[in-house]
């Protein structure tokens, strides 16, 4: 099993509607997350949750999957900055967290057990990052996964 990593800066807010950022299975692929931090980039404070995706809607730009291994793989999954329309986000979060109204300040989950956060493989099936309350706000985010 190969290890992979995104890292970025969103481009947009994000809401309770619309991911800041997420990452999507293939077809015949899912993937075990490992490890997700946030951090603010403003001085106001932010609620963020992970949750399961059940469609894409419109993605934001996509991102740069690093091969961790460093053995050449190249992944699987698809990472994507803020979703711009239509994602459907399902009930309940899987984790969620408060941020401080801090630059830098933050939380990063790891899921370090067996199964970590798994997906079922299909592309409209995904994890994102999202603002279950209040404000959006640009955040600095990585997700590391195996695969």
């Amino acid at each position: 099993m190969a290890r992979f990593s995104v890292a970025t800066r969103s481009t947009g807010a994000g809401s309770s509607t619309l991911p800041v950022g997420s990452l999507y299975n293939s077809a015949s692929n899912s993937f075990r997350i490992r490890e997700v931090g946030l951090f603010n980039t403003t001085t106001s404070a932010v609620c963020v949750a992970l949750t399961r995706l059940s469609s894409r809607g419109t993605v934001g730009s996509g991102l740069t999957e690093v091969d961790l291994d460093d053995r050449g793989q190249v992944a699987i999954s698809t990472a994507f900055d803020t979703h711009t329309a239509g994602t459907p986000i399902a009930a309940g979060d899987l984790v969620r967290a408060s941020i401080g109204a801090a630059i830098g300040a933050g939380v990063v989950w790891t899921f370090a057990n067996d199964t970590g956060i798994s997906c079922a493989a299909g592309t409209a099936n995904g994890i994102g990052i999202y603002v279950p309350t209040g404000t959006g706000q640009i955040l600095d985010w990585y997700m590391i996964w195996d695969e």
